[in-house]
């Protein structure tokens, strides 16, 4: 099976989904962007798609550039949610001349926390439902609550926990595990790509704060912020998320 879900022609933009995302959820950005084939990815475990071992951020990056040259796409605009962020910036590093514009979104340079204890209690408390038999089906809705700001489309939520739900719990397992090794910020200043970076104003998970850090660090950055979007514009702000897109695909 393809790694990739399509939509439309002309200039090529890759979608990269989050832990909880699915590549589905991009439909309505590639429906609100007339005039660019949009490839939402299927990251490895998603969709259907082989778990390879020994996931890690470079082997992502590697993967996800290997099957853009199977279809044909030597360069793209790359907009990343969320851990898809992360794996955006680790393409820019070891695959640059793939990418014209890196749109990273609400996402970070590096897992939080310099302490290595605190990568352990995070893997700790996330799994411990499932360790205790529960399924991703049960466990999907405490994981997205609280993502979402107050005020957002009301099917935000029920898409996001319908999203998760589907993860396979080996997928979910191993990708949250490969999250947590996760720290480009000494690279940050040699990523010299047309660098767009979106924010929701309300998210608790990627601050505002920590991405205008992030944008600081980078050579040729810039910061935009949804208001009133929690850490899931695409879906809590759909046409606020789909218009700031469409501009900074065309400035």
């Amino acid at each position: 099976m393809t790694p990739f879900l399509a939509w439309g022609a002309g200039a090529p933009l890759i979608c990269l989904h989050g832990i909880g995302g699915a590549a589905e959820l991009w439909a309505a950005t590639a429906a609100a962007l007339p005039g660019h084939r949009v490839l939402a990815w299927h990251q490895p475990g998603y969709g259907g798609t082989p778990l390879p071992p020994g996931l890690s951020f470079p082997l992502l990056a590697d993967m996800l550039a290997e099957q853009l040259t199977a279809e044909g796409i030597d360069s793209a605009d790359f907009v990343g949610h969320s851990m898809g962020g992360m794996i955006a910036l680790e393409l820019a590093i070891r695959h640059p001349a793939r990418i014209r514009t890196l749109l990273p979104y609400a996402t970070t340079p590096a897992f939080g926390g310099k302490d290595p204890a605190f990568a352990q209690d995070f893997l700790t408390k996330r799994l411990a439902p499932l360790d205790a038999g529960k399924t991703m089906a049960e466990c999907a809705g405490g994981l997205v609550r609280g993502m979402c700001a107050p005020g957002a489309d009301p099917a935000a939520e029920p898409a996001a926990i319908a999203a998760m739900a589907a993860v396979p719990e080996a997928t979910y397992r191993a990708t949250l595990a490969c999250l947590t090794t996760f720290d480009r910020r000494a690279a940050l200043s040699g990523i010299a790509h047309r660098t767009r970076a979106i924010a929701g104003a309300e998210d608790q998970v990627a601050p505002a704060r920590t991405m205008q850090r992030m944008i600081e660090a980078m050579p040729d950055a810039s910061l935009t912020l949804i208001p009133g979007a929690g850490h899931l514009p695409h879906l809590e702000q759909p046409a606020a998320f789909h218009a700031t897109l469409r501009s900074l695909l065309q400035d």
